[in-house]
Protein backbone atom coordinates (compact mmCIF):
# COMPACT_ATOMS: atom_id res chain seq x y z
CA UNK A 1 0.00 0.00 0.00
CA UNK A 2 1.17 3.50 -1.07
CA UNK A 3 1.86 5.91 1.87
CA UNK A 4 0.21 9.36 0.70
CA UNK A 5 2.73 12.15 0.62
CA UNK A 6 0.88 15.42 2.95
CA UNK A 7 0.04 17.28 -0.38
CA UNK A 8 -1.42 14.40 -1.93
CA UNK A 9 -3.62 13.45 1.22
CA UNK A 10 -5.11 17.29 0.95
CA UNK A 11 -5.94 16.43 -2.33
CA UNK A 12 -7.67 13.73 -1.98
CA UNK A 13 -9.50 15.39 1.03
CA UNK A 14 -10.36 18.34 -0.88
CA UNK A 15 -12.01 16.66 -4.27
CA UNK A 16 -13.84 14.35 -1.94
CA UNK A 17 -15.30 17.14 0.51
CA UNK A 18 -16.25 19.11 -3.18
CA UNK A 19 -17.51 15.38 -4.90
CA UNK A 20 -19.81 15.89 -1.32
CA UNK A 21 -20.84 19.04 -1.61
CA UNK A 22 -21.51 18.54 -5.62
CA UNK A 23 -23.36 15.42 -4.88
CA UNK A 24 -25.28 17.10 -2.51
CA UNK A 25 -26.91 19.57 -5.04
CA UNK A 26 -27.46 17.24 -7.66
CA UNK A 27 -29.87 15.06 -5.62
CA UNK A 28 -31.58 17.85 -3.57
CA UNK A 29 -31.96 19.66 -7.31
CA UNK A 30 -33.78 16.85 -8.36
CA UNK A 31 -36.17 16.47 -4.94
CA UNK A 32 -36.56 20.05 -4.33
CA UNK A 33 -35.69 22.05 -7.86
CA UNK A 34 -33.47 24.90 -8.18
CA UNK A 35 -34.95 28.22 -6.18
CA UNK A 36 -34.74 25.99 -2.55
CA UNK A 37 -31.44 23.82 -3.35
CA UNK A 38 -29.98 27.72 -4.13
CA UNK A 39 -31.74 29.23 -0.80
CA UNK A 40 -30.48 25.60 0.78
CA UNK A 41 -26.84 26.17 -0.62
CA UNK A 42 -26.10 29.54 0.16
CA UNK A 43 -26.80 29.37 4.05
CA UNK A 44 -24.77 26.01 3.95
CA UNK A 45 -22.28 27.48 2.51
CA UNK A 46 -22.20 30.48 4.65
CA UNK A 47 -22.46 28.87 7.73
CA UNK A 48 -19.66 26.19 6.40
CA UNK A 49 -17.40 29.22 5.88
CA UNK A 50 -18.36 30.93 9.13
CA UNK A 51 -17.23 27.57 11.25
CA UNK A 52 -14.36 26.77 8.81
CA UNK A 53 -12.45 30.43 9.08
CA UNK A 54 -13.28 29.93 13.32
CA UNK A 55 -11.33 26.47 12.57
CA UNK A 56 -9.09 28.01 10.51
CA UNK A 57 -7.94 30.73 12.93
CA UNK A 58 -7.49 28.74 16.03
CA UNK A 59 -5.41 26.21 13.97
CA UNK A 60 -3.11 29.33 12.75
CA UNK A 61 -3.63 30.47 16.80
CA UNK A 62 -5.41 33.16 15.97
CA UNK A 63 -8.05 35.17 18.45
CA UNK A 64 -9.07 37.46 16.05
CA UNK A 65 -8.23 39.50 13.23
CA UNK A 66 -8.11 43.28 13.59
CA UNK A 67 -6.15 44.60 10.56
CA UNK A 68 -5.86 44.07 6.92
CA UNK A 69 -2.58 43.02 7.05
CA UNK A 70 -4.02 40.01 9.33
CA UNK A 71 -6.58 39.68 7.10
CA UNK A 72 -4.44 39.51 4.19
CA UNK A 73 -1.84 36.84 6.11
CA UNK A 74 -4.70 34.62 6.86
CA UNK A 75 -6.47 34.71 3.54
CA UNK A 76 -2.98 33.26 1.54
CA UNK A 77 -2.81 30.46 4.68
CA UNK A 78 -6.50 29.47 4.72
CA UNK A 79 -7.08 29.42 0.48
CA UNK A 80 -3.73 27.61 0.45
CA UNK A 81 -5.22 25.09 3.12
CA UNK A 82 -8.35 24.68 1.38
CA UNK A 83 -7.65 25.17 -2.60
CA UNK A 84 -7.46 22.17 -4.33
CA UNK A 85 -5.20 22.31 -7.28
CA UNK A 86 -8.10 21.75 -9.69
CA UNK A 87 -9.62 25.22 -8.26
CA UNK A 88 -8.17 27.90 -10.68
CA UNK A 89 -8.35 31.52 -9.34
CA UNK A 90 -6.12 34.21 -8.23
CA UNK A 91 -6.51 36.46 -5.76
CA UNK A 92 -4.39 39.91 -4.46
CA UNK A 93 -4.88 42.32 -1.93
CA UNK A 94 -3.09 45.59 -3.53
CA UNK A 95 -5.25 47.79 -2.75
CA UNK A 96 -5.96 48.41 0.64
CA UNK A 97 -8.84 46.85 2.27
CA UNK A 98 -9.70 45.07 -0.74
CA UNK A 99 -9.36 41.27 -1.78
CA UNK A 100 -9.62 40.47 -5.55
CA UNK A 101 -10.91 37.52 -6.61
CA UNK A 102 -11.41 36.49 -9.97
CA UNK A 103 -11.09 33.02 -12.71
CA UNK A 104 -11.31 32.14 -15.87
CA UNK A 105 -12.31 28.80 -15.29
CA UNK A 106 -14.81 27.25 -12.42
CA UNK A 107 -15.09 24.01 -11.25
CA UNK A 108 -18.34 24.99 -9.69
CA UNK A 109 -19.95 26.42 -13.30
CA UNK A 110 -18.54 23.30 -14.68
CA UNK A 111 -20.65 21.10 -12.66
CA UNK A 112 -23.64 22.42 -12.36
CA UNK A 113 -23.43 22.39 -15.98
CA UNK A 114 -23.28 19.29 -16.54
CA UNK A 115 -26.01 19.01 -14.44
CA UNK A 116 -28.07 21.08 -16.87
CA UNK A 117 -28.86 23.55 -14.05
CA UNK A 118 -26.89 26.67 -14.91
CA UNK A 119 -29.45 29.22 -16.00
CA UNK A 120 -30.88 28.87 -12.43
CA UNK A 121 -27.49 28.38 -10.32
CA UNK A 122 -26.57 30.77 -7.84
CA UNK A 123 -23.15 30.63 -6.50
CA UNK A 124 -22.50 29.06 -3.52
CA UNK A 125 -18.57 29.62 -4.16
CA UNK A 126 -18.63 33.24 -3.10
CA UNK A 127 -20.94 32.72 -0.59
CA UNK A 128 -18.82 30.09 1.73
CA UNK A 129 -15.80 33.16 0.79
CA UNK A 130 -18.13 35.57 2.64
CA UNK A 131 -19.20 33.16 5.84
CA UNK A 132 -15.19 33.37 6.49
CA UNK A 133 -15.85 36.70 7.14
CA UNK A 134 -19.15 36.76 8.44
CA UNK A 135 -17.55 34.18 10.98
CA UNK A 136 -14.75 35.99 11.75
CA UNK A 137 -16.69 38.93 12.66
CA UNK A 138 -14.87 41.80 9.83
CA UNK A 139 -17.32 43.96 8.40
CA UNK A 140 -17.29 43.93 4.63
CA UNK A 141 -19.25 44.49 0.97
CA UNK A 142 -19.25 42.61 -2.24
CA UNK A 143 -19.08 43.83 -5.80
CA UNK A 144 -20.75 42.59 -8.00
CA UNK A 145 -23.30 41.31 -6.05
CA UNK A 146 -23.61 37.61 -5.38
CA UNK A 147 -26.09 36.40 -8.05
CA UNK A 148 -26.16 33.81 -10.52
CA UNK A 149 -23.32 32.49 -12.40
CA UNK A 150 -21.25 35.23 -13.62
CA UNK A 151 -19.45 32.76 -15.61
CA UNK A 152 -22.62 31.67 -16.88
CA UNK A 153 -23.24 34.76 -17.81
CA UNK A 154 -20.06 36.67 -18.75
CA UNK A 155 -17.54 33.95 -19.35
CA UNK A 156 -15.59 34.71 -16.33
CA UNK A 157 -15.75 35.58 -12.54
CA UNK A 158 -14.49 38.18 -10.06
CA UNK A 159 -15.64 39.57 -6.67
CA UNK A 160 -13.98 42.48 -4.65
CA UNK A 161 -14.72 42.17 -1.16
CA UNK A 162 -14.01 45.59 0.61
CA UNK A 163 -13.87 45.63 4.17
CA UNK A 164 -13.88 48.07 7.41
CA UNK A 165 -11.50 48.23 9.55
Amino acid sequence: MKTLKKKEMKELLVKCWMTHDGLWFSHSLQECGIEKTNRINQAAARAIGAVEAKRIMRAFGMEKVETFEELRKFIDQGFDLVRGDFMEFIFDCTSENILHVDTNRCFAFEGISKMGAIEGYDCGIFARVSGWFNGMGIDFEVSPPMRGCMMHAEGRCFRDFRFSF
